[in-house]
């Protein structure tokens, strides 16, 4: 069993930055592919980027790129997004998730565990 905490979450302005943080306690941290996802009301949960335990290859949505950047530190367990400029569209609760595979895939049903989210609120 692998626990995911994440924490950093909050209210800022358009333009602005936040840094998530998502604490893994459990089996091995650096044995798992770690991603970030979102889900906006109304909407389906979405892939936001995702990196590789190994090789620390990212991969990151559209969406967002150029903007977030996802980073992990093995040996604080500890997995990173890191969120500049900011827009309204990017309001959402945003989760942590692991999976055992051999990537980070951007689907949702590949992964095995998720923390309980943490809210942004973008205001314009």
């Amino acid at each position: 069993q692998v626990q995911l905490v994440e924490s950093g979450g909050g209210l800022v302005q358009a333009g602005g930055s936040l840094r998530l943080s998502c604490f893994a306690s459990g089996r091995t941290f650096n044995h798992y592919q770690m991603a970030w996802f979102r889900q906006a009301p109304g909407k389906e949960r979405e892939f936001v980027a995702g990196i590789n335990y190994s090789s620390g290859t990212t991969n990151t949505a559209n969406s967002v790129k150029g903007r977030f950047t996802v980073s992990r530190d093995n040996a604080k367990n500890t997995v990173y997004l890191q969120m500049n400029n900011l827009k309204p569209e990017d309001t959402a609760v945003y989760f942590c998730a692991a999976r055992s595979g051999s990537w980070p895939s951007p689907a949702v049903k590949d992964y095995e565990y998720w923390g309980q989210g943490a809210q942004v609120t973008v205001s314009s």
